[in-house]
């Protein structure tokens, strides 16, 4: 018989540079070892420095817990690929960076293992949608 599961939490770190500084406010109330949880977190991310990488922690009844890390957001992605900040406050109304479908395969290819999809032509309509609602237009 398994253990028993007392919280499931999501959190989106920077990649190796976890610290219980950061983590502390989310995880403390947990019981689990932050220092633990943070050296396992940067062993888990350690070749993507620079990116968001998104976790999934499952907390056990008698504290320990386990890490599933998830690839970056897809606004993060976008941005990153367009060189921008932060997307269109307006989105429909302005348009704050183009990006050319080969970008957006690029992303799809790196999305693909968290969509709902296996079909890569599927994958780059959902994240041409997020970068529409961003305010980047896609360039045929």
């Amino acid at each position: 018989m398994g253990k028993n599961v007392i919280r499931k939490l999501k959190l989106e770190l920077e990649a190796g540079k976890a610290n219980p500084a950061k983590v502390g406010k989310d995880l403390a109330p947990t019981g689990i070892n932050l220092l633990a949880f943070c050296q396992k977190y940067n062993e888990l991310t350690a070749g993507q420095q620079g990116l968001i990488i998104p976790a999934e922690i499952t907390v056990f009844e008698d504290r320990s817990f386990t890490i599933r890390t998830k690839t970056p957001p897809t606004a993060f992605l976008l941005k990153r690929a367009a060189g921008i900040e932060k997307g269109a406050a307006r989105p429909g109304h302005e348009i704050v960076a183009t990006l050319s479908r080969k970008d957006l395969e690029k992303i799809a290819e790196i999305k693909l293992p968290d969509l709902n999809t296996n079909r890569l032509e599927s994958a780059v309509k959902m994240i041409e949608g997020t970068a529409r609602n961003m305010g980047i237009r896609i360039a045929d």
